[in-house]
């Protein structure tokens, strides 16, 4: 049996994360941010200082990915990248205070989110969990 797209869940994922990317356009095109970089703040506003390996696992990015993100950020004066003492194989994040400052003018981010579906947060935090475990169950966490 073949199914046609708009059957099939891997489409239904698919065009659901456009959607969803663009819809935080125009939430972070007035902050100056990318989804990304909005995504990387969000991760250190909630643990500042943590490991670029650390910051990858969790937004599951690759270094070859997150290290432009980050030089750009860096550029930007919203986060220093430091030698951690202890481990000079280890690069801390640290958010500058023009970095705190972005991430609380984007705190209301995840609720103008929010409102845009139109669905209850219930509903919401039952999708993210269902989201979460699908992936987890085809790509676990790199350690």
């Amino acid at each position: 049996m073949t199914l046609a797209p708009p059957d099939m869940l891997c489409f239904a994922l698919h065009s659901t994360a456009l959607a969803v990317h663009a819809a935080y356009v125009p939430l972070l095109q007035p902050l100056g941010l990318t989804y990304p970089q909005y995504l990387a703040l969000s991760a250190l506003n909630a643990q500042d200082g943590q490991t670029v390996g650390k910051l990858g696992a969790e937004l599951r990015l690759d270094s070859n990915t997150l290290t432009p993100l980050l030089k750009r950020m860096e550029s930007a004066g919203w986060l220093r990248r430091t030698r951690d003492s202890q481990d000079e194989r280890q690069v801390r994040l640290s958010l500058t205070e023009d970095g705190r400052a972005l991430a609380a003018r984007a705190a209301g981010v995840p609720r103008a989110f929010a409102e845009k579906t139109g669905l209850p947060q219930s509903d919401l935090a039952d999708l993210r969990d269902i989201l979460a475990a699908l992936r987890d169950k085809l790509k676990p966490a790199r350690p």
